[in-house]
């Protein structure tokens, strides 16, 4: 399995110029941001920076920037069951649980389980189809509360 995930700033900044990008503060807040988060949407990424304060930003502009990085292979991307946008700073064959209560994603990995699907569907035809990713998402309900903080 390969890790495609950029933490080192300068190989983020690398492959933003291998694909004709430049690393302006903005791309730059963005990754920092979604390193931290891991998977996150616009609105997510936006509150992130603005905690940070140091790079101006709307979520208009984050979200373009996340789309352009999802669509060079950077980072990736998914639609998550309340119709939200969600990118993913790990572009490796993986699985996801997203949590239809909290709207969050986690990763799932589970070889064993892309292995043995990956066999199965190539022993499968599609008529009129080739396969050409399989992109799995288990959807799921927490079975614990998470605590609430109580305020003296």
């Amino acid at each position: 399995m390969t890790i495609s995930r950029n933490t080192n700033i300068e190989t983020f900044k690398t492959d933003l110029k291998r694909h004709g990008l430049k690393a302006t503060p903005q791309r730059l807040a963005v990754h920092q941001a979604m390193m931290k988060l891991g998977h996150a949407s616009a609105d997510m990424v936006t509150d992130e920076i603005k905690k940070n304060g140091a790079t101006k930003v709307t979520v208009a502009s984050v979200y373009n920037i996340l789309t352009n990085l999802a669509l060079l292979g950077i980072y990736d991307h998914r639609m998550s069951s309340n119709n939200k946008m969600y990118f993913d700073v790990n572009t490796f064959k993986h699985l996801h649980i997203y949590d239809c209560e909290n709207h969050e994603y986690r990763d799932v990995i589970d070889e064993e389980l892309l292995d043995l699907v990956e066999k199965h569907l190539t022993r499968r035809k599609f008529k009129g189809y080739r396969i050409e990713d399989i992109d799995i998402q288990l959807i799921g309900r927490p079975t614990r509360r998470k605590s609430k903080s109580v305020s003296a």
